[in-house]
């Protein structure tokens, strides 16, 4: 991008298959970039249509130093976790679980879907948890669609995920200034998105979801992260309907290192979740037998 758009970094991402044949788009983290805001792993799946045949579903598997961010735009999926959480997702509700010292978790295909013909469509993020709550408590908190706040702003549609913006608060609890946003243009049409007063140093990204769009007057390809200037005033222009959605907040408080599901500030605490979960001492998800095991190739400390 130019000196003058206050897009500073373009990040297109890459595929990462996550088992039986199911595809994401992974934008963090990147070589070029490890968070945004506190967002540092962001991944874009489907628009995908699910057979009866497909298995697409996620075992039990463990987290640390971290909360998940689910958003569904279609499709379902079941939420069950080591707290005992049960949780059918739909489109439009914001699920964060907070994993802090541990949490383990599964993600399937509700019973009353896995014989029909379905499509599968969302963003999952996480965000790290800052230093002095890295050992939280695990927790689960399910904000559902119609308690989310929604305001039109320009020629946009804007739902409020998380954060507060254009006059908006949402409802989910967060331990760091955090900022979600759901954007959709429903035909041509420009976002004017300025830094507020009191938060010159967040950091933001728009990702396009299904279009292009133009920052600033220069191209955004779809499925493209574009990372803002620092207080940069941006002008987004769609061509068309579009989606995008916003993310950003506070910069992280330190480096993450990040290693499997893992992430922490401190390596040796990766080194102890791995054992921790090979020795199955991170809670069991009540109602399942399955779980997916540690990564046969351990990193040793310098290399996390």
């Amino acid at each position: 991008m130019s000196a003058a758009s206050g897009t500073a970094l373009a990040l297109k991402g890459h595929s990462k298959d996550l088992g039986g044949g199911f595809l994401v788009r992974r934008l963090l983290p990147a070589a070029q970039r490890q968070s945004v805001g506190p967002f540092l792993f962001f991944d874009h799946f489907g628009p995908v249509e699910q057979h009866p045949a497909d298995n697409h579903d996620v075992r039990p598997h463990p987290h640390i130093g971290l909360a998940t961010v689910t958003y569904l735009f279609e499709g379902a999926m079941m939420h069950r976790d080591s707290v005992g959480s049960v949780q059918r997702i739909e489109p439009g509700a914001i699920n964060w679980m907070t994993a802090g010292r541990g949490v383990v978790h599964s993600e399937r295909t509700p019973d009353d879907l896995r014989q029909i013909t379905r499509r599968s469509h969302g963003i999952q993020l996480w965000a790290a948890l800052p230093t002095a709550y890295e050992e939280a408590e695990p927790s689960f908190e399910h904000t559902p669609a119609h308690a989310i706040p929604g305001v039109v702003f320009d020629d946009a549609q804007i739902r409020v995920l998380i954060g507060s913006a254009f006059g908006c608060t949402s409802p989910v609890n967060t331990f760091a200034p955090t900022l979600y946003l759901d954007i959709r243009f429903p035909a041509a049409g420009s976002l004017t998105l300025a830094p507020s007063a009191n938060t010159a140093n967040t950091e933001r990204a728009i990702y396009c979801v299904d279009a292009d769009l133009l920052i600033d007057g220069e191209p955004l390809p779809a499925c493209t992260l574009g990372v803002f200037t620092p207080g940069a005033t941006v002008r987004v222009q769609s061509g068309g309907p579009a989606q995008c959605v916003l993310i950003g907040g506070a910069p992280l408080d330190g480096h993450r290192h990040m290693w499997w599901n893992f992430v922490s500030s401190r390596k040796e605490r990766i080194l102890q979740a791995a054992d921790d979960w090979a020795a199955q001492r991170m809670g069991q998800v009540p109602g399942e037998t399955e779980f997916i095991p540690l990564p046969e190739k351990r990193l040793p400390p310098d290399r996390q």
